[in-house]
Order: structure tokens, then C-alpha cells, then sequence
């Protein structure tokens, strides 16, 4: 992570920021977040991400009326010429900083906002990919919401790693391909692209919305089977941008040349 952060759109040291521990963001986790790629010093995508957040923000009730869209647009640009940012990503969080009926104590701030920016995340030249033994909740509120109560897929991505591979697909309840632990899933099936519905309970991915508007992708329900048949596996999001899976399980892939791994911004 770089030196400065946004904090309620100020730029502080990263050190400096603070949070009540009664708080629902510390009690509960209760915030919403974006990655939002950098490029060239400018956000990617911002209008989706900044979609995203208002829809999060209404499901999970976090008041966003201290933020207008244009403020904390420019708070990002500040941070990221403060930053010297080029490419790289941001994280912007809204935070609800009220306290709950269970533990309710006096505060004068309903929500706060943090932004940080960091360098891509390192993609693995042999990606390596393992199906979770962890499943979606399809029916869970939480579905289809980037909040900040993000244990459960920190363990995911952590269980995997502690086996050998970089990701992990995670399958719901009814055992169905929902996504990565942290990343949206594509593949490439005798020449047909596939991807997730989002009734399956997988994230609305801003990357797999850019995508979906570019290149003719078919939204399934499909089983894992589909995954273990396809001549290709890709996995998006802000952070990876688009990285093609090299390995599923002990599955080995060949590289394929798909539109897909053009249809971004390079990262460098």
C-alpha cells in the first residue's frame, strides 16, 4: 500500500486513520467497498464501480448522503496524484460508522470514507486454480454484495494457498460455479464463452460487466463439470485484470489466444 491515504477526504499518513471500536464497521463489518483499476493515473471504470457502491449502500442501509459522487470522484484523483499512482489499483470503503441496537453509543458520524492506493496485484505466470471446499450462500443477503464482512472469502483464498494454488473456484448450494474467491470466472467450451449468472450468487464484477458488453458471453448455471470440460479458464477482476488459468486441480491448459486477454488496458 502507498505512503497516503484518503481519509473522509482528506489525505492523512496511512497510519493515521481511526475508527470507533463500537462502531458497526468494527462490530460487524458493516461497509462496502470497490478495487477500481488505475491507469495512466485514471480510475477504469469508474461510473460502474460508483454504481455498484450505491446499490451495496442501499442493501446494506449505509447512509452515503455525507459523500456526493463528484467528492469522492475527486478524492480519489487527489490521492492518486498524491500517490504518484500511474498504475496500480485504489480500494475506495465506505464505512458505517453509526452504532447498532445491540451496542448503541453516541457518535456524530454516520459513515466514513477511506480510499488507499497500492501497485497491481502480482499475477502468477502458472496460474494455478483448486475448487473451494467452501460453498456460496445463494440466499444469503450478503449475495452479490462487495461488503466489507470478507472472512469468508479471505479463508477461501487462504485454504487454497495453503494447498499450492493462486485461487479457487467456489460452487453454491445447489452446486452451481458462482466465481473465484475474489475474482469472476470465464471459460472458453468448444468454442462458446461462458460465465455465471448472477442468480447463482456470484459478484456483479465491474471487469465482468466491461466484458460482457464487448464480447458474446452466454450466462449459465452450470456444474463444476463444466469447468473440468473447458478448453479454457479466465478469471477477472480490478486487482488481476484478466489472468488465463494454467492448471485446474492437476489439470493442465493450454494457453489460448481469446479476445479476452486483449480487451483491457495493460497493466504496465
Amino acid at each position: 500500500m502507498h505512503e497516503f491515504v484518503s481519509f473522509h477526504c482528506g489525505i492523512i499518513a496511512s497510519g493515521g486513520t481511526s475508527v470507533s471500536a463500537l462502531s458497526s464497521a468494527t462490530l460487524y463489518g458493516k461497509g462496502i467497498f470497490t478495487t477500481i483499476a488505475i491507469h495512466d493515473s485514471e480510475a477504469f471504470l469508474w461510473e460502474k464501480h460508483r454504481r455498484r457502491l450505491v446499490t451495496g449502500a442501499e442493501r446494506l442501509k449505509i447512509d452515503l448522503a455525507e459523500f456526493s459522487e463528484n467528492s469522492a470522484k475527486e478524492a480519489l484523483a487527489e490521492i492518486i496524484q498524491k500517490n504518484n499512482c500511474i498504475n496500480g489499483r485504489a480500494r475506495i470503503t465506505f464505512f458505517d460508522e453509526s452504532s447498532s441496537n445491540i451496542w448503541p453509543f453516541e457518535t456524530k458520524r454516520k459513515t466514513g470514507l477511506l480510499i488507499t492506493t497500492a501497485e497491481p496485484r502480482p499475477v502468477p505466470g502458472h496460474f494455478r486454480l483448486t475448487v473451494s471446499p467452501y460453498s456460496v450462500n445463494s440466499l444469503s443477503p450478503l449475495a452479490g454484495v462487495k461488503s466489507c464482512n470478507y472472512l469468508d472469502k479471505l479463508l477461501t483464498l487462504d485454504e487454497a494457498k495453503s494447498r499450492g494454488f493462486d485461487e479457487a473456484i467456489r460452487v453454491n448450494e445447489r452446486g452451481e460455479i458462482t466465481s473465484a474467491s475474489m475474482a469472476n470466472v470465464f471459460w472458453l467450451r468448444d468454442g462458446v464463452f461462458y460465465t455465471p449468472s448472477l442468480e447463482t450468487g456470484c459478484l456483479a464484477g465491474t471487469t465482468r460487466e466491461f466484458v460482457l458488453e464487448n464480447l458474446e458471453c452466454r450466462e449459465t448455471k452450470g456444474s463444476i463439470d463444466e469447468l473440468n470440460e473447458a478448453d479454457a479458464i479466465f478469471l477477472t477482476s480490478a486487482g488481476l485484470g484478466v489472468a488465463q488459468v494454467a492448471e485446474l486441480e492437476s489439470r493442465q491448459l493450454k494457453p489460448i489466444d481469446h479476445p479476452i486477454l486483449n480487451l483491457l488496458p495493460k497493466r504496465f
